[in-house]
């Protein structure tokens, strides 16, 4: 009978110390072998049928995680293309509240509008910020900075309360922290951190009226006959969220596809559970070495000030960690140890 240990062992033997998958996260072994399997498809000059296919598998795979129908997941390149999606379907002078210091690509697409009024205050403090005229607001789930976890039932309810919409990263959060997407308008995650795909894909997630958005980047693909749609306009887009995809990078979607489905196997509320054991184990030995990690309770991501500048030291020792705005930032998922842990510990004290 396989466990969570057995099946994380089968597929993942990483060769040092990875302590840094809010950056990126390791692949499975099954994804390497299906990126292998749709790269011999292509060299062999063989129909590229099953790669398409694998572009719909993902889709509902990530919907399944998401809880939402899959008909209201899109398919994209990145987390950028998917806010400039968002932002497009905003009227000039509303109102995008954000939070302080948020990864870029949850924030740019609004700024560079230039007819936007976008506002900034604490993550602590978004909720109560939400106020009459308010549109939307946009935040990620996690920091990618230090791990803070958002207030989201919170912010859910004041967004309500003022009639603005939500827009929600779940970048640094789905993978290991539950995922309800249908409590949000629009939500967006990209594949290649703790969900363990590769570069290439994010899903974004929107209302059953697809929340006023315009399909800014419709080809082909977002027809709802694809390969009938194939020369001059669309004719008739998709009746789902496919409407809003990008032509597909059909080998990455080979590999998201199996690596959502080691995510299903193991159980995110199994994750959950190993990833903050792992991360509490770090800042309680943290404090035996008199350093403290900045506030980020419940959170897989643990940054500690002051230490950002040992990371090339750490690297060198064969730990991979991030320096981020001078601190050190140790993120723990499903293929970590305590002996992880206890190495990187080990290297802090000497």
């Amino acid at each position: 009978m396989e466990t969570f240990e057995t099946l994380v062992r089968a597929e993942f033997a990483p060769k040092n110390t990875f302590l840094n998958t809010a950056s990126t996260g390791l692949l499975p072994a099954r994804t390497v072998a299906a990126l292998h399997e749709a790269v011999a498809l292509r060299a062999a000059g063989r129909p590229l049928d099953s790669l398409f296919e694998d572009i719909e598998q993902s889709r509902a795979a990530f919907a399944r995680l998401a809880g939402v129908p899959a008909a209201r997941v899109a398919a994209g390149p990145s987390v950028a293309a998917q806010t400039a999606l968002v932002a497009s379907g905003l009227a000039p002078g509303s109102e995008v509240l954000t939070a302080e210091d948020d990864f870029t690509s949850v924030l740019n697409p609004f700024h560079v509008r230039g007819d936007l009024k976008v506002r900034a205050v604490p993550l602590e403090r978004l909720a109560e910020s939400v106020r009459p005229g308010t549109a939307l607001v946009a935040v990620s789930a996690a920091q990618s900075a230090d791990g803070r976890i958002a207030d989201l039932p919170a912010l859910r309810e004041a967004a309500r309360a003022h009639g603005a919409r939500t827009y929600v990263d779940f970048s640094q959060a789905a993978g290991w922290l539950p995922l309800d997407a249908d409590g949000y308008d629009f939500t967006v995650c990209t594949t290649f951190k703790w969900l363990l795909g590769p570069h290439g894909a994010a899903f974004l997630v929107v209302p059953d009226d697809f929340g006023g958005l315009t399909p800014l980047y419709a080809g082909w693909v977002a027809a709802e006959k694809p390969w009938d749609s194939c020369y001059g306009p669309v004719q008739e887009l998709a009746h789902s969220a496919r409407r809003f995809d990008v032509s597909p990078a059909l080998f990455t979607h080979a590999g998201v596809r199996h690596s959502l489905a080691l995510i299903e196997e193991l159980g995110v509320d199994a994750v959950h559970e190993h990833d903050l054991a792992l991360a509490e184990r770090f800042r309680a030995g943290l404090a035996a070495l008199d350093h403290e990690a900045l506030p980020a309770p419940g959170s897989a991501i643990v940054s500690v000030p002051g230490l950002g500048h040992r990371q090339g030291e750490l690297s060198r020792a064969g730990i991979e960690v991030s320096d981020r705005a001078g601190n050190l930032r140790a993120s723990f998922h499903l293929y970590n140890t305590p002996a992880d842990v206890d190495r990187l510990l080990d290297v802090l004290a000497g």
